[in-house]
């Protein structure tokens, strides 16, 4: 079981790695072209609410929704009922995500007054961020239709991912990287507002990416006819379940929209700082967290159908165990780092030292929560896979309000980094209260197996984090180098982090066996 599983991990991640790697060059190019001034906080703004749309409706609680109840009538073997199903699906969702996008277009300014107030406050008073509440009014109109394609993105990605075809839905995010950089050097310096082809590249990418799907979908024989299916017993399903998860996968992601909201009423360049960090903190998060819980998630959807529950147990352990191995030293490496990746990436053209300073406060304080962002993704699926999805909904809730408690304190103390802070904190009370209803319900606990090998990734951990502090020069130093030496030191403290952890690992008795699964 676990072969399969780590099969499909490593596909998972390998396309995904593609992605994240394409990622970070669209984000060299947007910092080169804007910095972290006014024109990138609204870009990142205009930006940041389709894409909150999206994992809120789409690859947040509608996957978490669709994959158990789409698995369960795949699992009967009625080919027809499962088309009836995706057609059903596809029409219902369709309709509400047109009516969603046009309300977003339409009323743009008001949704920007709602999530940036303190610009449309200073709107009204005719203060310095007018302008910006203006410019990012007019650029929603672009990207919100965003929302619309990537919906449907997310719906083929379910079914495909049911079927086991994981690869597809895994690169199809490379396209979005690839238009918003062709739009940056292509449009952008034709505009006298270059942020404005970058909105054009966000609506240029839905659509490829939507295009990019049909195919695959037409070769699995999953290409139907959408029709509305309110009342079809998939759907009924479906949306019982989907309306609870809507708090309790989307979480980080309304936290992340509710900094946003308060790093309006703060100083330019808050919310760009916050998006450069949370964006290498995506790189790890989707390259090993959301690719193991894309394959766990129908995984376990199968052994809930088969009723194994000893099966289903074994897979949450391994889901864990691969997270923490992966995640551990990522996130120690992230918090180290923080200056040299910042300067390495995306010191040139407008992002300044000042920038670079600035984003590793928030980039360490984001890092911190790393490990239990991606637990996150492994703990969810063993409630979402059983079809309950209150469970996760009644934590959400709990985790968000602590998200705002903390916001009003540390932001208070700290600024935007007071922010980041929050959201790290609060990703750990959502973590430790999924563990703990799992473990109440007597659906999952942590193994003894998993317990021992976790204390020796802290342990290696340790020695890879004094390792690097050994041999990492101060911020001055970086500073006289040039970027290709930069380059250079960031890869060989990078590559020998990687060495020192494994080698750590093999003595502390870590041995290919514990990747596998109990039941193997």
């Amino acid at each position: 079981m676990s072969k399969g599983l780590l099969k499909s991990g490593a596909i998972v991640s390998a396309m995904t790695l593609v992605s994240r790697v394409l990622g970070l060059v669209r984000d060299i190019v947007v910092a080169n072209l804007m910095g972290a001034g006014a024109s990138a906080d609204v870009f990142f703004f205009a930006n940041k609410i389709p894409n909150f749309l999206r994992r809120l409706f789409a690859e947040g609680a509608f996957s978490q929704a669709f994959v158990p109840v789409l698995t369960e009538y795949h699992a009967q073997g009625d080919h027809q009922k499962t088309r009836e199903l995706i057609a059903s699906a596809a029409g219902t969702l369709g309709v509400i995500v047109t009516l969603v996008t046009v309300v977003g277009v339409v009323f743009s300014g008001a949704i920007t007054a709602l999530f940036g107030a303190g610009w449309f406050i200073d709107w009204l008073h005719g203060g310095p961020s007018a302008a910006k509440f203006e410019l990012a009014s007019f650029m929603l109109k672009i990207t919100f239709p965003y929302l619309w394609f990537i919906t449907f993105v997310a719906l083929s990605g379910a079914i495909l991912n049911t079927m086991g075809k994981f690869a597809v839905s895994s690169f199809t995010p490379v396209f979005l990287n690839i238009t918003i950089i062709a739009a940056a050097i292509f449009i952008s310096p034709r505009l006298e507002q270059p942020e404005i082809g970058l909105a054009i590249g966000v609506f240029l990418g839905g659509l490829v990416q939507f295009s990019f799907q049909i195919p695959f979908l037409i070769k699995a024989g999953a290409l139907v006819r959408p029709k509305w299916g309110w009342r079809h017993p998939g759907v009924i399903k479906i949306r019982t379940l989907m309306i609870p998860a809507l708090f309790g996968v989307s979480v980080s992601q309304i936290n992340l929209l509710f900094d946003t909201f308060i790093a309006s009423f703060l100083a330019t360049g808050s919310i760009s700082w916050l998006y450069y960090s949370d964006r290498l903190l995506e790189f790890p998060l989707g390259l090993f967290g959301i690719a193991i819980a894309t394959v766990v998630l129908p995984a376990l959807s199968r052994k809930h159908v088969d009723a194994e529950s000893k099966g289903f147990s074994s897979t949450m352990d391994w889901g864990v165990r691969m997270v923490v191995l992966l995640g551990l030293p990522a996130m120690l490496g992230l918090m180290v780092l923080a200056k040299p990746m910042l300067m390495v990436l995306f010191m040139r053209g407008e992002f300044t030292v000042q920038d670079v300073q600035q984003a590793s406060l928030s980039l360490t304080a984001y890092a911190s929560g790393l490990l239990n962002f991606m637990l996150i993704k492994v703990l969810a699926p063993g409630y979402y896979s059983r079809q309950d999805t209150k469970t996760p909904m009644k934590y959400g809730i709990v985790a968000m309000i602590t998200n705002m408690v903390f916001n009003a304190i540390f932001a208070y103390l700290y600024g935007y980094v007071g922010l980041a802070i929050a959201t790290a904190l609060s990703a750990f009370v959502n973590m430790a209260l999924l563990y703990r209803g799992l473990h109440l319900q007597g659906v999952y606990r942590v193994s003894r197996r998993t317990f021992v090998f976790m204390i020796r990734l802290i342990l290696a951990g340790a020695v890879m984090v004094a390792a690097l502090y050994w041999q990492l020069e101060d911020l001055t130093v970086w500073l006289s180098w040039g970027l290709t030496q930069r380059m250079i030191m960031l890869a060989a403290l990078i590559v020998m982090a990687a060495v020192i952890y494994l080698l750590s690992l093999l003595i502390l008795g870590v041995r290919l066996k514990d990747l596998k699964a109990a039941t193997d």
